[in-house]
């Protein structure tokens, strides 16, 4: 509880500390006056709770991320197990995982709308690539750092291929899939949000670069709350999900720091003078 208590007290301070700042139009380096109160953006976030617009905008966006993730999550689990469990597929498909990797996911804007009939099928596309690769390369390092021992065991007790997969592969390289997963989700919010602002209909980042170029600057921040809600519930829910099906992992606790104490026995040899003879003469007397 003191925990939570502490978590919501600096929630508080930094809500209060944006509404001293903006109301008072601080101008220093940074200018403060041209920023919404706290107060301007929780009355836009209420009207535009009560319009059917933030819904639609909340469901497709939702949509979208849902399933670019979900795909990429298959797919680049499997990718990442074959390349690492292949020397022919990391030969064949190595190479042009590589080329293609360090491209950023919104930068391929332009081949979805060329290769893609719909906004909706690109929107998807670049969400599915911006996860793909996070899960694709944590995966791999996963099945890679796998001790050899467990393979061999498996194989000792008659275990094929499949068996090896199923008993130690996955198992053992679920800690580092799930976090490739969860860089995955808070990349795919990042990208589904600056594609849904370059050729979306409708989505979370549509509807903020519109509040954008009309000069609604609450709009803006409610649809920045949004998208911080959202990628924080989703992440949570990776996470949870992960720690589920890993509960046969140790897990580390915080623990307080205390000054040590240095135990009686270890102080005991210091004394000297009659009072400790007659201390030891006592305690060989109960011996």
């Amino acid at each position: 509880m003191n925990r939570y208590a502490l978590r919501a007290a600096s929630l508080a301070v930094a809500l209060s500390l944006w509404q001293l700042l903006t109301s008072l139009n601080i101008d220093l380096w940074l200018r403060f006056s041209q920023f919404p109160t706290v107060a301007d953006v929780a009355r836009a976030f209420a009207d535009r709770l009560t319009g059917p617009d933030y819904w639609t905008d909340l469901t497709d966006s939702l949509t979208r991320i849902l399933t670019g993730f979900l795909l990429a999550a298959v797919l680049g689990v499997a990718t990442g197990v074959l390349v690492a469990r292949s020397r022919l597929a990391e030969d064949l498909l190595g190479p042009v995982l590589e080329v293609v990797r360090p491209i950023p996911a919104i930068a391929l804007v332009p081949v979805a709308i060329l290769l893609f009939p719909s906004n909706e099928q690109g929107i998807v596309f670049i969400t599915f690539t911006a996860a793909f690769f996070p899960v694709l390369v944590s995966t791999r390092h996963a099945v890679r750092a796998l001790t050899p021992l467990w393979e061999e065991a498996v194989l000792t007790m008659g275990g094929g291929r499949w068996r090896i997969l199923a008993s130690v592969v996955l198992p053992g390289a679920l800690p580092g899939i799930f976090g490739g997963l969860s860089v995955g989700i808070g990349v795919s919010w990042i990208c589904v949000i600056s594609a849904e602002m370059i050729s979306g209909q409708y989505g979370v980042g549509y509807r903020t670069w519109q509040d954008y170029t009309v000069v609604n600057y609450a709009g803006v921040f409610v649809g920045m709350v949004t998208i911080g809600v959202l990628g924080w519930l989703t992440s949570t829910a990776v996470e949870l999900l992960g720690h589920r099906l890993t509960r046969w992992l140790p897990r580390t606790s915080y623990v307080a720091a205390t000054r040590p104490r240095t135990p009686r026995a270890a102080v005991a040899p210091l004394r000297e003078g009659p009072e400790s003879k007659a201390e030891e003469t006592r305690d060989e007397h109960l011996v």
